[in-house]
C-alpha cells in the first residue's frame, strides 16, 4: 500500500471495542506503544479487523495539539 501520508505505522491490533456505530481500534506499533483510532463499524467489518491481526495506522494531519 502506498499513500501520500508520511506517518505510516505498522502494528498488531491489540483490542477492538465495537459499538453500535463506531469501532475503537487499538494498534500496538512497538512494545508498550499504542495508537488508538475510531472508525466506522462498517469500515472495521469491511477490513475484516480482528484482535491479533496486522494493520497500519496512517496519520495525516495539518495540526497536532498537545496540552498539559
Amino acid at each position: 500500500m502506498e499513500v501520500s501520508a508520511r506517518n505510516n505505522f505498522k502494528g498488531t491490533i491489540k483490542k477492538l471495542e465495537k459499538g453500535p456505530i463506531n469501532t475503537e481500534v487499538i494498534l500496538e506499533i512497538a512494545p508498550g506503544v499504542e495508537i488508538t483510532a475510531i472508525i466506522t463499524k462498517a469500515s472495521a467489518e469491511n477490513l475484516h479487523l480482528a484482535e491479533g491481526g496486522k494493520a497500519n495506522a496512517v496519520v495525516k494531519a495539518s495540526d497536532v495539539m498537545i496540552g498539559v
